[in-house]
């Protein structure tokens, strides 16, 4: 069964979509716990990124570079942001797609970040 992120990258459910290529696409999450929360999806469908393997380091560098491509077109590159990775259910993970949650907009104590995947 395709997860919500994979329904999400093939436009079965909608979302706002502010980057995609041919490796991943991000978009706003829908219970941002920041002024700016993106989710950064791999279209390759990983579970977690304890999954990922010797084949995924190019994948998972293309991630980082674009979460760094979305911070600077969402301004928020210079003032900061912090980039969370969930893996496994005591992280939070509840959707077994790696994905990145890009955070700032604002001043970031150590509470924000503390969410759930949704």
């Amino acid at each position: 069964m395709a997860t919500l992120f994979s329904q999400i990258i093939s436009r079965k459910v909608p979302a706002e979509i502010i980057y995609e290529d041919e490796h991943c696409v991000a978009f706003r999450d829908i219970h941002p716990v920041a002024r700016v929360h993106v989710l950064i999806v791999p279209r390759k469908e990983i579970p977690r990124l304890g999954e990922a393997g010797p084949t995924d380091i190019t994948l998972l560098g293309h991630l980082l570079l674009v979460a760094n491509q979305v911070a600077r077109e969402l301004s928020i590159f210079n003032s900061g942001y912090r980039i969370i990775i969930n893996n496994g259910p005591d992280a939070g993970e509840s959707i077994p797609h790696l994905h990145l949650h890009l955070l700032g907009g604002e001043p970031l104590g150590w509470g924000h970040g503390g969410m759930r995947d949704k």
